[in-house]
């Protein structure tokens, strides 16, 4: 009897994170039409869709790998960069009690449905059902550029969400709601209660927001899809899960790994697409009484 519930649980869950990517891949297609400021270029109808899922998730893997070999070509500019979000992020942890202190008291005051969305959306569950469904719309559609920004936005949260992973394991920061001080710290610790810095729900959220808002000169429509993102990030605060400087160095993780792979990504995909268009591709052509051969440059 209790086997048979757990697999009709499991067989709900998977129903709905099904859904969700549906309905995801439904309204970003309609964004972009409804928006005008994306043009829809076909792929080959010829071309197997397993081949571009193969291209894409090369390039996916390759764009992961580019973010973490990167620092080691930063110039001046990149690491005055670096500079300036250590000082910034050193600024915030030192009065990361206070606003704690502050979001904590604030949280019953936050309509459940906002509350509900900031703490699941940042979960890795919901942010592939998210990128999935971005990245099987463009597939589905033919869409190169929406199938583009999926590639962009499953690289970004790879990358990122390992960073993470790793970092808050290895600096082992004290949770607020551990009840221990902001400058607490247990390396390698087990306990979840010491994976505070930086914060995975703003990392994974954020991302996806800026790697979609890019795809839009709007700035409104920017800046709309940008503090949705932040929400996540937000709520972790006022969950006592996280400190302001956790979430602040998750915003800019997420900003520095976007921009490395967007462009990594946009010069592949844009050299891949100039070497097609060089190819030249000859055609015989037979008929009744007719022989021909037609070239396509």
């Amino acid at each position: 009897m209790q086997e048979k519930f757990i697999k009709n649980q499991s067989y709900q869950i998977t129903r709905v994170v099904r859904n969700r990517i549906l309905v995801v891949a439904i309204l970003f297609i309609g964004l972009f039409k409804i928006t005008g400021q994306v043009s829809i270029d076909s792929i080959n109808p010829d071309e197997k869709r397993w081949q571009l899922v193969k291209y894409d998730m090369k390039h996916v893997f390759a764009g992961v790998g580019h973010s973490y070999a990167k620092p080691l070509h930063w110039k001046g500019k990149d690491w005055a960069t670096l500079g300036y979000t250590a000082l910034g992020t050193s600024m915030l942890f030192l009065i990361d009690d206070e606003t704690s202190n502050f979001a904590r008291i604030q949280r019953e005051g936050i309509p459940k449905s906002v509350r509900e969305y900031g703490s699941k959306i940042g979960n890795p569950t919901y942010n592939y059902a998210l990128t999935g469904g971005v990245y099987m719309a463009g597939l589905v559609s033919k869409n190169e550029k929406i199938r583009q920004t999926g590639v962009l936005m499953i690289a970004s949260a790879t990358a990122a969400g390992l960073l993470q992973q790793i970092a808050k394991s290895a600096i082992g920061r004290a949770r607020p709601v551990s009840g221990k001080s902001k400058d607490t710290f247990d390396p390698f610790s087990t306990s979840r209660n010491f994976h505070s810095f930086p914060s995975g729900h703003a990392i994974l959220a954020f991302t996806n927001a800026y790697a979609i808002g890019k795809q839009f000169n709007n700035p409104w429509l920017k800046g709309g899809i940008y503090a949705v993102g932040v929400i996540p990030g937000v709520s972790r605060i006022w969950d006592g899960q996280h400190w302001l400087s956790d979430v602040a160095l998750g915003i800019a993780i997420s900003i520095f790994t976007v921009e490395s792979i967007d462009k990594y990504l946009k010069h592949k995909y844009n050299n891949d697409a100039s070497k097609d268009k060089k190819l030249v591709s000859w055609n015989l052509n037979l008929g009744l009484n007719r022989v021909g051969i037609t070239g396509n440059f």
